[in-house]
């Protein structure tokens, strides 16, 4: 098995608690309340725009010119395309430039977002490769089941978002990203390896904890003392 394969069959459990996720069950029927689903594009537009800055890091350190290839052009879709998705949704919902910048980054969008960025400052890059692995294929996961499960109707309220993470071009991101892991595993001291293993186990522990936090429309506990100016939800 490679690194990659193990670790995902480790993540096993945490993977399916993601796809039994009440936000990506009410996301697959289409039940998922605007306001959730929005709050969650705006977390979301926050963090691409920070791992996309941790991506271009990658493609800085990578030694070899397709890998630098791969992650500055993942860098690319992360600010363009996947941000293009998000703000047409929220033009669709009505919500303004102003509304949802009046939205809190949420303390789960920033945990995770620092989190790669210390990794992409301090890991070696086998670790870094692994750490951003998981924004990758859970979501490519994710978005294969649900399609499977909308079967592509089209008066899914959802479906170009199911669209976008279940279309060929993007699981063939996913492979080379899975491609470089495992070629950077098999090269990598037992401690790297360690870290890789590490790395993508918590990335994968935020990917959770971000679908959650756009389910309970998470706020900053002392956010009515410091930060009354901002509001917790998109409405």
């Amino acid at each position: 098995m490679t690194f990659c394969d193990k670790i995902w069959a480790r993540t096993a459990t945490l993977l399916q608690a993601i796809h039994d996720h009440p936000f990506n069950a009410a996301l697959g029927d289409g039940t998922l309340d605007r306001e959730r689903f929005a709050f969650y594009l705006v977390q979301d537009g926050r963090y691409l725009v920070a791992y996309a800055k941790v991506l271009a890091t990658a493609s800085a350190r990578a030694t070899a010119p397709a890998d630098a290839a791969f992650f500055a052009q993942s860098a690319h879709t992360a600010l363009v395309v996947e941000r293009a998705l998000h703000t047409g949704y929220l033009e669709e919902f009505g919500l303004t430039a102003g509304e949802t910048a009046a939205v809190a980054t949420s303390p789960t969008c920033l945990a995770y977002s620092s989190y790669l960025q210390a990794t992409a400052l301090a890991a070696p890059l086998p670790v870094l490769a692994a750490a951003v692995l998981p924004c990758f294929w859970v979501y490519q996961d994710v978005g294969a089941a649900l399609l499977e499960r909308t079967a592509g109707a089209a008066d899914h309220p959802y479906r170009t978002w199911i669209a976008t993470y279940s279309d060929p071009a993007f699981a063939a991101s996913v492979e080379q990203a899975r491609a470089i892991t495992d070629r950077l595993a098999e090269t990598a001291d037992p401690e790297t390896r360690r870290a890789m293993d590490e790395a993508f186990c918590r990335a994968t522990e935020y990917e959770w904890m971000f679908w959650d936090s756009a389910w309970r429309l998470e706020s900053w506990p002392t956010g009515q003392w410091l930060r009354p100016e901002l509001t917790r939800t998109t409405r």
